[in-house]
């Protein structure tokens, strides 16, 4: 069993931010695979079932980004699964890009670094995806959940094209990419 965690802010006042990249990703795994993100268990909104022909978890923690380590515990220890990935912003990288590693650092990511901290481990495979504008971002609180700017909406749109099928590929070869 594999489960996808996408990060993010809940409330409708952080839709369409660049902090809730990961719950934009789930919710296109959602819409583009006529599956329901609705059940709530472990501090999350999921989705159990079958996708891309694989057994999987899909998670939208409910706990706020910095908190997201209490509810990536929780759907560890309940659903036991073989691998974990973790879809978020990240900041450092470019919009239109993505990137995945299978461990590392949580570098500037606050939600990763509770994960990581809570979870005892960098082992932990995350796909990243780019909101890291041109201008110079000189209040990284206040950017992170802002709109992402009009000028960013299509590179970001690629972006989170390349990482749904970076996730499709991820889940349809088992978490081995």
């Amino acid at each position: 069993m594999l489960l996808i965690v996408g990060l993010g802010n809940y409330g409708i006042e952080f839709n369409g931010t660049n902090h809730n990249a990961g719950f934009m990703l789930v919710d296109k795994l959602a819409d583009e695979n006529g599956i329901s993100i609705s059940k709530k268990r472990c501090k999350s909104l999921i989705y159990e079932g079958q996708l891309f022909g694989e057994k999987v978890v899909i998670a939208k923690p409910q706990t706020y980004m910095n908190a997201s380590g209490e509810a990536v515990v929780e759907l560890n220890n309940a659903y036991k699964p073989d691998k974990i990935l973790i879809v978020y912003d990240d900041i450092d990288l470019p919009y239109g890009t993505i990137r995945y590693r299978v461990r590392g650092s949580a570098g500037t990511h606050n939600g990763m670094r509770n994960i990581v901290s809570l979870m005892g481990t960098e082992e932990i495979e995350r796909l990243r995806i780019g909101t890291k504008p041109e201008e110079k971002i000189y209040n990284l609180a206040d950017f992170v959940v802002s709109k992402i700017g009009k000028q960013y909406r299509d590179a970001f749109a690629e972006s989170l094209e390349l990482a749904y099928e970076k996730t499709k590929q991820w889940i349809e070869k088992k978490g081995e990419i």
